[in-house]
């Protein structure tokens, strides 16, 4: 299983997600909020009472008139063409930092109990998924399955399912609004990466020459035959 990140704004304790960004468009694509609700396969009530709570918390997001000549209809605000792009920012923002990465740290498989083999590399000795009898492995680790602790908060190895954990050293942060990659020189040929909260970049001090201990769950690591 993966983490789903799911780009929100807030405002007033209302939650205007991706559901809500349909609506919008549908509404500025159909200039009718009957027309977009029927469009979404929602009922009109429904859709009247979400963009009343939307406009509460975020201010006017549409413009309705009523008859005339035109026949009325309802048009975007300029505050709710803002909305939409600071939404979509957001979502360009997650798919970016948030796509898994893969690391691979290549082994010699020395000792072994069931499926999960023992795997002595450069970064130091890991436990991973490997299949029978293979020696020479690339061990895969996704970026979505590395945890990071502060040396002196590191929990012990027979305290935490994750039993893996490596010395490392913070090489390079990109943080997001919400969610970060972090670089980390763990002595392999390429830093690894992990993909942490932005609350967790600040509580643990997360920077460049930072150094942190590296957690991972055994089934979570893939070796594969070389």
């Amino acid at each position: 299983m993966r983490p789903e990140y799911e780009a929100r704004l807030t405002a007033d304790g209302v939650t205007f997600d991706a559901r809500d960004a349909r609506l919008l468009r549908a509404i500025d694509t159909h200039g009718s909020l009957n027309a977009a609700a029927s469009d979404l396969g929602r009922s009109y009530a429904r859709a009247h009472t979400r963009l009343t709570e939307l406009e509460d918390a975020f201010g006017s997001l549409v413009e309705r008139q009523r008859g005339g000549p035109d026949g009325g209809g309802s048009t975007l605000t300029d505050d709710a063409h803002d909305l939409l792009a600071a939404f979509e920012r957001l979502e360009a923002g997650y798919e970016s930092i948030a796509r898994s990465e893969e690391h691979v740290l290549e082994g010699r498989v020395v000792g072994r109990d069931g499926e999960l083999a023992t795997v002595e590399t450069a970064a130091g000795t890991v436990q991973a998924l490997v299949p029978p009898d293979a020696t020479e492995v690339a061990v895969t680790l996704r970026s979505d399955a590395v945890t990071l602790h502060a040396p002196s908060e590191a929990p012990p190895a027979d305290a935490t399912s994750a039993r893996n954990r490596l010395q490392g050293t913070v090489v390079g942060v990109d943080a997001g609004t919400a969610v970060a990659r972090v670089r980390v020189d763990i002595g392999s040929d390429a830093p690894l990466v992990a993909l942490v909260t932005t609350e967790s970049v600040d509580r643990l001090v997360l920077e460049a020459g930072q150094a942190v201990v590296v957690s991972f769950k055994a089934t979570a690591t893939r070796g594969t035959p070389q």
